[in-house]
């Protein structure tokens, strides 16, 4: 019986072992070393400045098969992604897609901010320690320095010992260093003076020579040699308005807004201009295959990562507005960028190999000129005006001038040298402050920070003001604006707002280990890299708030 016994155990071990090894061996791939830990070859993370969820479906069935239609088809999209926190704006969504944190944490509270301890604006990648690379201006003297946590690609960096390239390219100096994180192997933005693609001291003394060579061809004066018209024939634009219409602005020279629009005169001379066409998303793509190549990105032993942000649609919405047959031809071309790219990934990675995830960092509003064409509710408010009529209204009541240095990222900042010296009281102040704000045209509530927990807001308004608000960077007074109104001009839009035209994205995944389906449980941004930590199997960013999308992947 013993003996009987004994050989029972022997081979409930051997197939405990041969149950463990096989599980081991899962973890593996065709591209894996039997036993290896499983990860793909590359990630890329695919931004689109300005993309508002709606445009996955708006243009749906005039999109090709193989760009943002492969995307949702073939892939997981979580259709109902918000974004946690207010202001939603570009640095903000960039900062908070990478650092799985908001800017509470983060710290990147704005694209500007007004520095109470510097007592200066502060730009969020400004470095004036870091030198430009690649040009004659100062346009990269910038860095990853003011943001106060890691992101996804710190960490995978720190997974494999450094051994991992990350890489961060965008036309928008803050869309490609705040996503690359503090110890990317290089991050490169455009130069529009020059019209290189640049980088900064922070990450190297001198351009690649692949890159000096792409700089030279000098992209954009083929594509301004060509003009802009519609992809197709104008008249099958029937999810846009007219093309020539007053809520539309114009580029300069430009009498009218209608197509074609033409480039030609900036060849040589307007470099700028490429990043409100729908060229500056083609070179953008371009310069990310050229990067993949020339870097070997993904050929090597470990997980590489590519961080690119196409910031073209968040300039040409800025200029034309969501409704505009613009943007619609912008969302055309770039879902063939898009094919182009997956392709090249495919031929050079092989399907399955690389994982992909398309997100935004922000949406937009529609026009407020549009709406009111179309009874519906929306207006036009001024920071500036805002700010002259409180440091009036302050003076009337407190007897101190200028008290109110600048409005900015839907904040009051006070001079509070000014106020300590002046002997007033900082609470009578604010509360002042936040009665005046809520009489004024455009202003829907205001509130003291200080007092947020007593403010009667929904509780997912006093979140999102919460997660926007950090103690060492952010103002005293928080004021939320009503639906569809903003700070702007008379043509174009922004965004900013906590509204789900400017805070719902998309968030689609695809590629290696990735389950093809949806989901409309909300989601949010914070939850892109939790769920890039938990696939790949590395620690979260030191800030991160997020959970792990767990319907997402085939582990």
């Amino acid at each position: 019986m013993k003996r009987l016994l004994h050989i029972i155990v022997v081979l409930c071990l051997i197939s405990s072992s041969s149950f463990a090894q096989r599980k081991i061996l899962k973890l593996g791939s065709k591209n894996n070393t039997p036993g290896q830990l499983n990860r793909p070859k590359l990630v890329v993370g695919l931004v689109v400045d300005q993309m508002r969820w709606d445009y996955l479906y708006r243009y749906y069935d005039r999109y090709s098969n193989g760009g943002f239609k492969r995307l949702v088809n073939e892939g997981f999209s979580a259709e109902n992604t918000m974004i946690p926190y207010t202001p939603t704006y570009t640095a903000c969504g960039h900062s908070c897609i990478y650092t799985g944190s908001v800017p509470a944490v983060n710290g990147i509270i704005g694209n500007n901010w007004y520095d109470p301890e510097l007592q200066k604006d502060v730009y969020c990648t400004e470095d004036s320690g870091a030198h430009t690379v690649g040009s004659g201006s100062n346009a990269g003297e910038m860095s990853p320095k003011n943001l106060l946590t890691t992101t996804i690609t710190d960490e995978l960096r720190l997974a494999t010992n450094f051994k991992s390239k990350v890489i961060g390219i965008s036309l928008k100096d803050r869309g490609s260093i705040l996503p690359a994180g503090h110890s990317a192997n290089a991050a490169y933005w455009y130069d529009g003076v020059s019209g290189n693609w640049i980088t900064s001291t922070y990450y190297m003394k001198q351009l690649p020579p692949w890159l000096d060579a792409f700089n030279k061809q000098k992209l954009q004066n083929k594509f301004y040699a060509g003009n802009w018209n519609t992809l197709y024939p104008i008249n099958t634009y029937t999810q846009s308005t007219a093309d020539n219409n007053a809520f539309e602005g114009l580029y300069k020279g430009e009498t009218t807004t209608t197509f074609p629009h033409k480039l030609s005169d900036a060849i040589d001379k307007n470099f700028d201009l490429i990043r409100s066409t729908p060229f500056g998303n083609t070179i953008t793509l371009d310069l990310a295959k050229r990067a993949i190549a020339a870097e070997s990105l993904g050929k090597g032993t470990v997980t590489d990562f590519l961080a690119v942000s196409c910031s073209s649609p968040d300039y040409i919405g800025h200029q034309f507005g969501p409704n505009s047959i613009e943007v619609e031809d912008t969302y055309l071309r770039l879902d063939k960028d898009i094919e182009s790219f997956l392709t090249y990934l495919d031929q050079t990675l092989g399907k399955g190999n690389y994982l992909i995830f398309l997100t935004a960092d922000h949406g937009a509003a529609h026009t407020p000129k549009f709406l009111a064409e179309n009874k519906l509710p929306g207006g036009i408010v001024s920071n500036k005006d805002i700010a002259a009529n409180l440091n009036k209204a302050i003076e009337q009541e407190f007897k101190i001038k200028e008290s109110v240095l600048m409005v900015m990222n839907n904040q009051i900042i006070y001079n509070k040298p000014l106020i300590a010296k002046a002997d007033a009281d900082l609470d009578d102040l604010r509360a002042f402050t936040v009665d005046f704000l809520k009489h004024q045209t455009g202003i829907q509530d205001a509130v003291d920070i200080t007092r947020l927990s007593s403010a009667t807001l929904p509780e997912v308004i006093k979140t999102r003001i919460t997660n926007g608000y950090n103690a060492r960077r952010s103002g005293d007074v928080y004021f939320l604006l009503k639906s569809n109104w903003f700070d702007g001009g008379a043509t174009g839009t922004t965004h900013g707002a906590w509204y789900p035209y400017d805070s719902h994205i998309p968030l689609v995944f695809m590629g290696w280990n990735v389950k093809p389906g949806k989901t409309n449980k909300t989601h949010y941004m914070t939850d892109i890299s939790a769920t890039l930590a938990a696939m790949l199997r590395i620690q979260m960013p030191s800030g991160c708030v997020g959970e792990p999308i767990s319907e997402i992947s085939n582990q």
